[in-house]
């Protein structure tokens, strides 16, 4: 493995992803001491693999690695949601959308711009060497208020219908990593520990605030206004099976 030869690398930044923490999750918050362990994502066991390279590497060879742990980041490009663009255009048109569960288990948005300040803050860091930290916000969401909040960003009413995760696998199954091994289970970090380092890093990037951003950006930017006709078609099908069942309203 000559990339990992000190000799040419002066420090070396990994971004691995908090998904690779255990699942199912065993308790909350989350911290860089959570033990790694993903049997339903591969993404999340590459990731794993690497971070175990890595640190062989460092423990060995003295090699100068800092490992990250974002957890689901975004920023005016990016829809943090399951389907999006697609999901904004069916509830801008009045029609239903899917989410998985009912809707309640919790989840992390992290904004980029609170993201680079951690990041920006750990790489010239020399007491970063050698170790490992999760750089995610405070700010969490049940499904439903994130829905809801872009729908409301794009003018839409959050009309939301809940469906198992395990009948959305079933349709779609090439999304089942990136849901059972993640989406579905409640994630909430403690951020202790790049606070150490980086006293600067406090995130201030809400959901709410930059929902309008996102929109704002898409409409004005076409182009990036792409419906997936495949998961148009999923979230068809998955509406059909659960018609008849109470509807999920969506909490504002």
């Amino acid at each position: 493995m000559t990339a990992l030869k000190v000799l040419f690398i002066g420090k070396y930044v990994f971004i691995s992803s908090a998904s690779a923490y255990q699942k199912p999750v065993a308790h909350l918050p989350m911290t860089e001491s959570t033990p790694l362990r993903n049997p339903r994502w591969q993404y999340s066991r590459h990731k794993i693999a690497c971070e175990e390279l890595l640190t062989r590497a460092y423990r060995d060879r003295d090699f100068p690695v800092t490992v990250l742990r974002p957890s689901h980041t975004y920023d005016k490009w990016t829809i943090p949601a399951f389907g999006g663009w697609t999901a904004i255009d069916r509830l801008r048109r009045g029609e239903e959308i899917v989410v998985h569960g009912d809707g309640t288990s919790l989840w992390t948005l992290t904004h980029s711009t609170d993201f680079a300040v951690g990041f920006v803050g750990l790489i010239g860091n020399p007491l970063a060497y050698g170790d490992t930290f999760q750089i995610t916000s405070d700010f969490v969401y049940t499904w439903n208020e994130i829905y809801s909040i872009l729908a409301r960003a794009a003018g839409g009413e959050p009309r939301l219908r809940h469906a198992p995760t395990t009948e959305i696998e079933r349709l779609a199954p090439e999304r089942a990593g990136q849901l059972s091994g993640d989406m579905a289970h409640s994630v909430v970090f403690d951020n202790t520990k790049i606070r150490r380092l980086v006293p600067d890093f406090s995130p201030s990037v809400a959901l709410h605030h930059a929902a309008r951003e996102i929109i704002e950006w898409h409409d004005g930017h076409p182009e990036l206004q792409r419906v997936d006709p495949d998961l148009d078609a999923l979230f068809a099908e998955l509406l059909s099976h659960s018609r008849g069942g109470a509807d999920g309203a969506a909490t504002p």
